[in-house]
């Protein structure tokens, strides 16, 4: 069996005086992945290079402070509903809710106060971190209370697997993921856009100028946002295809070939030809966003390295349902009723190519 070595400490305190706690995962390889428990983040993830050369290769700030409420969510668990719900409405049940409006006419990742900018419960067990929180029903105009936990598993193959659980008493909308950007060249090594990405994705949600799905699947072959081969960003990012241009780079949501539901199946790959790392992505959700980092350069605190970001300089891959899914029938659902129980899986399995 794998025993990975955790190390913990007080890495900060919030405003409100709550410990913030800094979880160190070591592996018989030496590679580690280092986790908070405010906003259930992951703030380091330190893998070898073809070389043996080790680089920490997740975006992050210095301080545990640069965290509090940063527009990026870097590394962090976000929820109640990742992603865009159009105007901040939606129903449930015949009901209607208002939801926070905080990015321009949408809600966005479940309002100011999501899940990423909260402190979670937090505990090791055995070889994995287990971090929990109880949104309470009305949290953020969201109906029902939430009981959402976030287990951490990391092991001597450089897997990191995310497990989403979370159970409601009132009808609800769940949609989590985890906001790590990655630059697999070491954080603070600069642009990402002539890194290699690989999608099992043959279709993409067609996009409206507000970044909310129209409701139809585009067929990506041919266009810029065919990754099904690998392809660097940089080539497309300028493109008028599907708003790319308009979004200032890729920030869509791409559908998973073969996807089923509570089955764990390949999103693809992100490379890095200069390193030669490479991370595989696995996961249980129906779509994946990727997101060039568009935006990084506007106002991100300090950084690990001591500068600033620039726009480009990391790339997330965010595995989750449709954005704005709770006003589009035909897609999944993100409903999750009293009884059952939000289950999903996400795994950034590191290595060499």
């Amino acid at each position: 069996m794998t025993m990975v070595r955790i190390e913990q400490h007080v890495w900060g305190m919030t405003p409100e005086g709550e410990a913030i706690i800094l979880y160190t995962l070591r592996n018989d390889r030496g590679a580690e992945v280092r986790l908070s428990n405010y906003g259930a983040a992951i703030v380091a993830a330190v893998m070898p290079d073809r070389e043996g050369r080790m680089a920490d290769v997740v975006l992050g700030y210095k301080h545990p402070e640069g965290y509090f409420h940063d527009g990026a969510a870097a590394g962090k668990s976000v929820g109640r509903c990742a992603n865009r719900i159009a105007f901040g409405r939606m129903t449930v049940e015949g009901e209607e809710y208002a939801l926070e409006v905080n990015n321009g006419q949408n809600h966005l990742h479940g309002g100011t106060n999501n899940f990423a900018n909260r402190v979670w419960e937090s505990r090791v067990e055995t070889n994995r971190v287990v971090m929990s929180l109880l949104s309470e029903d009305g949290d953020q105009g969201y109906p029902g209370e939430l009981c959402v936990e976030a287990v951490f598993d990391f092991d001597d193959d450089c897997s990191l697997e995310i497990t989403y659980r979370a159970r409601t008493d009132r009808t609800t909308v769940v949609n989590l993921t985890n906001h790590v950007y990655f630059n697999l060249a070491g954080d603070g090594s600069g642009s990402v856009l002539d890194h290699e990405l690989r999608l099992n994705a043959s279709q993409a949600l067609e996009m409206n100028e507000r970044q909310i799905p129209t409701g139809r699947l585009l067929d990506v072959a041919g266009t810029p946002q065919d990754f099904r081969d690998y392809r660097p960003f940089r080539p497309g990012i300028d493109a008028e295809f599907n708003h790319i241009r308009d979004f200032k780079g890729y920030d869509h949501p791409f559908v998973i070939d073969g996807w089923r539901p509570n089955i764990l199946g390949e999103v693809g790959c992100l490379r890095d030809p200069r390193s030669g790392r490479c991370v595989e992505v696995l996961s249980s959700q129906p779509s994946v966003m990727i997101y060039t980092g568009n935006w990084l350069a506007g106002g991100c605190p300090e950084t690990k390295t001591g500068g600033r970001y620039a726009d480009y300089d990391g790339v997330a891959v965010e595995c989750q349902n449709y954005p704005d899914a709770v006003n589009h029938p035909e897609f999944p659902s993100p409903l999750l009723r009293p009884g059952e129980t939000y289950c999903q899986k996400i795994v950034f399995r590191f290595g060499n190519c």
